[in-house]
């Protein structure tokens, strides 16, 4: 007789816990599969100084807040995979490690579905897929035509400067992890330029606040995607939890010598093609930081919040343009390393069900699908902002345990 499970939760990481942990409290069956390990890609997936983005005090999970004694400081990413672990071993998750998923289709019986294994197959009458937010790096097909003789990469294949050949660096993409790492390898004493993508700045802290309470606070968190046409979210806000937290401005990466430039655009052998976009992307990240500093001025004007401390006197930086440029010569640049931080693409092609758009994202609102009994947690805006973070998928999979009663 084929194994039966009431819900079965597909991916081991944040979510797919936060999900078992709601399931527990209620009493309801379920398996939790991880293909790897609990917390894969916190093991193998990220790069020796990465730090978590946003304060300790900031990580929750369903029965668990931080308890340490840096509530205002910066986890490394080891210790995320040792809460984790923690988190799993306290709640009793019936997590089954090294168990893959090939294939997730309909069951036969029209009843449920069906979850082919490396080694067998389950019968479940729920699947909440908990894959992660960020789950195939996106690169671009114009990688195709860069010499082999370049090392090509992206965020989660790289580890430190030192294992890097010599030589420059190219860094493609100016989120989090594109900026964060352009910054690491400059300190290095790595030349380094730097592809700007669309981004929003804000102040690490304001007013004695991390952005991350701004966040809160200014209703940020609460807005849903479907708040935004087509549900296209806005990009992504540039934060970085190293050497205590501080503000990221590509602008201050250029005073202190990176090159920065504008988007890629072709490849032609060892010769890019630049759109010539660099100063537009960063007046755009500007004018975001100032209309957070409005909003967050506004808030403190309404009298809602007192607990503040004086506004301090920020030092401008000196007026710099970007010398914008249409082409990059790699061999000219001694680039021997590109580091594609493009952002990342879904990677669902194990599912079997119609429930996809024609750009692959999932059907669904608040994570549940047009399919009864098909869940979908954990992804990056798939509701809120938060969705894809720590913090919030423990209210997502509650709205989802809540659905399934």
């Amino acid at each position: 007789m084929q194994e039966q499970h009431d819900v079965v939760v597909i991916g081991g990481g944040q979510a797919g816990l936060a999900m078992s942990s709601v399931l527990q409290q209620r009493g309801r069956e379920h398996v939790v599969l991880e293909r790897r390990r609990i917390g894969e890609r916190w093991r193998t997936e990220r790069w020796d100084s990465l730090r978590f983005q946003f304060p300790n005090w900031s990580l929750q999970l369903p029965g668990y807040t931080y308890r340490g004694n840096d509530p205002d400081g910066f986890a490394h990413y080891s210790e995320i995979l040792r809460l984790l672990e923690d988190y799993a071993a306290s709640t009793g998750a019936p997590v089954r490690e090294h168990t893959e998923v090939r294939s997730l289709a309909g069951h036969t019986t029209g009843q449920g579905f069906q979850v082919s294994l490396v080694e067998g197959s389950l019968h479940a009458r729920r699947i909440v897929v908990a894959t992660g937010p960020f789950q195939l790096p996106r690169i671009p097909r114009l990688a195709h035509d860069i010499p082999p003789s370049v090392l090509q990469i992206d965020p989660t294949g790289y580890r430190c400067p030192e294992a890097l050949p010599s030589g420059g660096v190219l860094v493609v993409g100016s989120g989090a992890s594109g900026c964060q790492i352009a910054e690491e390898l400059l300190h290095a004493g790595r030349s380094v330029y730097l592809s700007l993508s669309r981004h929003r700045r804000a102040p690490r802290r304001f007013r004695g606040k991390d952005v991350y309470w701004w966040l809160e606070a200014l209703g940020r968190f609460a807005q849903t995607i479907e708040s935004f046409p087509a549900r296209q979210y806005p990009p992504s806000t540039v934060v970085t939890g190293v050497n205590g937290g501080h503000d990221v401005n590509a602008r201050q990466l250029a005073l202190d010598g990176v090159k920065v430039l504008g988007r890629i655009i072709g490849a032609d052998g060892g010769n890019l093609a630049v759109q010539d976009n660099a100063n537009q992307v960063l007046d755009e990240a500007d004018k975001a930081y100032a209309d957070f500093l409005s909003a967050a001025r506004q808030f403190v004007s309404n009298g809602i919040e007192a607990d503040l401390a004086e506004e301090e006197p920020q030092e401008p930086l000196p007026p710099i343009t970007v010398e914008e440029v249409r082409s990059l010569g790699l061999t000219k640049g001694g680039i021997n390393t590109i580091i594609w931080a493009t952002g990342y693409a879904h990677d669902f092609d194990w599912v079997r069900i119609p429930v996809f758009d024609d750009r692959g994202r999932p059907l669904q609102q608040h994570g549940v699908t047009p399919i009864p009994g098909l869940y979908f947690l954990g992804l990056h805006w798939m509701h809120t902002f938060k969705s894809g973070l720590l913090s919030g998928v423990g209210a997502d999979a509650e709205f989802l345990a809540n659905h399934m009663d």
